[in-house]
C-alpha cells in the first residue's frame, strides 16, 4: 500500500533511513519532535511510503516549491528515495516516485528535480526508467556548517 506517512510512522522512517545514508536512528528529542510536526503539518511536503506486510520498505520525499518562473507555476523536488534491501527490485520505490509524480501534477508543477548521491549504474538506469535525465540541468552540492555527509 501505497500512502503519505501520519504521525505514527516516525519510527519506521527513521529505520528505513539507515538503508539510505544514516548509521544509526536519533534519540527521541525536542527538535527530532518539532521537526516531525513541522513536516506534517506542511501541505507543500510529501513523505510518501510504501508500506507491505504492514512495513514501510520504501519511501521518497516530493517538496512542492513556489516559483514566480515558468508562469508562477511551482516545482516538485524529490529527495531521499530509499528502500529497504531486503525489498528492492520490486517496484516499491518506482511506485513512490509515480506517487510523488501525480502530486506534481496535481500541484500543476512545470518540472521535478531529482539528486542522488549515487555513481551505481543501476540505480542511475532507474531513475532514467523512472522518466529522469541528467542532461538538462548540473546540480552543484555546497555543505553548509560540515564536511560532507
Amino acid at each position: 500500500m501505497i500512502r503519505e506517512a501520519g504521525r505514527e510512522d516516525l519510527q519506521q522512517i527513521l529505520e528505513l533511513y539507515l538503508c539510505l545514508h544514516e548509521d544509526s536512528v536519533p534519540e527521541m528529542s525536542e527538535h527530532l519532535a518539532d521537526t516531525w510536526e513541522q513536516i506534517l503539518r506542511d501541505e507543500n511536503h510529501h513523505l510518501i511510503v510504501y508500506e507491505e506486510e504492514g512495513k514501510i520498505v520504501s519511501s521518497c520525499v516530493c517538496v512542492i516549491i513556489p516559483n514566480l518562473t515558468r508562469n508562477v507555476r511551482p516545482y516538485a523536488f524529490v529527495e531521499n528515495v530509499v528502500t529497504h534491501e531486503k525489498y528492492r527490485k520490486r517496484g516499491f520505490a518506482a511506485a513512490c516516485l509515480e506517487y510523488a509524480r501525480r502530486i506534481a501534477q496535481g500541484s500543476n508543477c512545470y518540472k521535478m528535480m531529482l539528486l542522488t548521491g549515487s555513481k551505481e549504474p543501476g540505480t542511475l538506469a532507474f531513475y532514467r526508467r523512472a522518466g529522469y535525465n541528467s542532461t538538462d540541468k548540473t546540480a552543484f552540492i555546497q555543505w553548509i556548517g560540515r564536511e560532507k555527509v
